[in-house]
């Protein structure tokens, strides 16, 4: 990296705004899929859109390519630098710029972490519904980037559900601001193209976004959450299937396999549940007191009628805490279980979940690789664990190859190859089983729009090989970038 474009940039963000050195630079080598690393030539953290802005303008100068980073927490190696290049994170952004609870929203900086946002608005009995799994450590920027979800997202949508306005800085350094919470998501529109929209899930390739107008909604009157026990994981999935099948919302429905229950439990997130169950069922149910109550005598007979033989309700906010604290630290209590966690990330239609996930159990038996099931079973979003350790080739190898087989069978009953997580590299030569050269070639034109020269987020989200190319030969290994 030339000496003259470091020293311009830590004179606009500051000396500690600006990361070098090889022992520092490391930390920002990867996101949360560690198998996937490179080390970026230089990391700049900006503190305002300005500063941003600057940055940015400096970059488009000396052609370098830029990875927009968040907390990089992703799973798919979207925040990974690709041939060195300059890392912009948003750490330093991190001041709530405006919470309205008459209006309902908050204006907040990108770095701002999902959870703390929440806390504030719970203040004014208002909550920010999208709650992805590291929601105590990921960050808003980061939510839009990817258009994140959560356990709640099946009653309250993903991320673009709520994003009322943005302010971006584009590649070449203009600063989009599209701030004005003027509409609700789902307000009549007053016309013009929803620019926000292309930017909500694009994973860094059209832009750094530096704030967000989030829409806020009220916490509910009722919340109660209920752990329903089964003998079989088949069993779970079948009654998810039920109840979407007779039309019941409850606010979030979660399902951890046996391995998973095994893991929480013998770890600092253990919750009580049951180690003796194959699976169990998670089901928070919110709104008026009359309305839980009969969602609750609705739910019973659907969880007996598949083998359920044990449904409990939390009797304090305590108990009800430690449930969720289960759920959400079941990633990391993984850890006790092996070195590393390829964690997959698709979406099915909720009457194929049962077939895929024996689907995905039969490849994992077949590779010899353990499997941990947790996920979002209400609207079909799959979170296979695969266990291995990254020193290993072959378990490398084993394991790519399981994430490649589970994804094709996703496309193949109707699903999506990404739920919340992002392409970034893992799924990214997937895209060709997914869409037509049509389509791709719509996305690139959309992408070439933002960034002719190609320099933000290289190599992410869309295929760098034609599809016909990629049809011939077995899809390429998620480390496979361009260099």
């Amino acid at each position: 990296m030339r000496e003259d474009l470091i020293g311009e940039l830590r004179a606009i963000v500051g000396a500690r705004g600006v990361i070098a050195d090889a022992t520092r630079l490391s930390a920002y080598e990867s996101d949360g899929l560690a198998l996937l690393s490179e080390q970026a030539d230089l990391v700049v953290l900006p503190r305002d859109t300005d500063e941003a802005a600057r940055v940015v303008r400096a970059l488009h100068r000396a052609q370098v390519p830029v990875v927009a980073r968040g907390a990089g927490t992703g799973l798919a190696g979207g925040a990974r630098p690709v041939a060195g290049g300059v890392v912009i994170s948003t750490a330093r952004m991190r001041d709530l710029l405006e919470l309205d609870p008459v209006d309902r929203f908050a204006r907040v900086q990108a770095g701002v972490v999902n959870v703390d946002l929440d806390r504030a608005a719970a203040e004014h009995g208002l909550r920010y519904a999208p709650d992805p799994s590291s929601q105590a450590a990921c960050t808003l920027g980061g939510n839009v980037a990817n258009n994140s979800g959560g356990p709640h997202c099946f009653k309250h949508g993903a991320t673009a559900r709520h994003v009322l306005g943005l302010v971006a800085v584009l590649p070449d350094g203009e600063v989009l601001d599209l701030s004005e919470p003027t509409l609700e998501p789902d307000a009549e529109a007053t016309g013009g193209l929803d620019l926000a929209g292309y930017l909500v899930g694009s994973e860094g390739t059209l832009g750094l976004v530096t704030e967000v107008t989030l829409r806020l909604v009220p916490r509910p009157e009722v919340v109660e959450t209920l752990l329903a026990v089964f003998p079989t994981l088949d069993g779970a999935c079948d009654s998810v299937s039920e109840m979407i099948a007779e039309h019941l919302e409850p606010s979030a429905i979660e399902i951890l396999d046996r391995l998973t229950i095994e893991a929480v439990e013998a770890s600092v997130f253990a919750a009580g549940y049951p180690t003796t169950a194959e699976a169990v069922l998670l089901l928070d149910l919110e709104g008026g007191r009359a309305l839980v109550e009969d969602l609750s005598r609705q739910i019973e007979p659907i969880v007996a009628r598949h083998g359920g033989f044990d449904l409990r309700r939390a009797r304090s906010d305590a108990e009800r805490a430690a449930l969720w604290a289960g759920r959400k630290g079941a990633f990391g209590a993984m850890g006790r279980v092996a070195p590393d966690l390829y964690v997959a990330d698709a979406v099915v239609p909720r009457t194929k979940l049962r077939e895929v996930v024996a689907h995905t159990v039969e490849v994992c038996r077949e590779l010899n690789l353990r499997l941990a099931t947790v996920f979002h079973a209400g609207d079909g979003n799959l979170h296979p664990n695969i266990c291995y350790d990254r020193r290993d080739a072959d378990d490398v190898r084993r394991v790519l190859e399981a994430g490649d087989r589970i994804l094709e069978k996703c496309i193949a009953v109707g699903g999506s190859l990404t739920g919340e997580h992002g392409v970034g590299l893992e799924k990214r030569d997937h895209l060709c089983q997914a869409f037509d050269q049509a389509d791709l070639d719509a996305m690139g034109a959309v992408r070439r729009a933002f960034d002719p020269e190609g320099r933000w987020n290289p190599g992410k989200t869309l295929p760098v090989r034609a599809c016909l190319e990629l049809h011939a030969a077995r899809p390429l290994r998620a480390g496979a970038a361009p260099r």
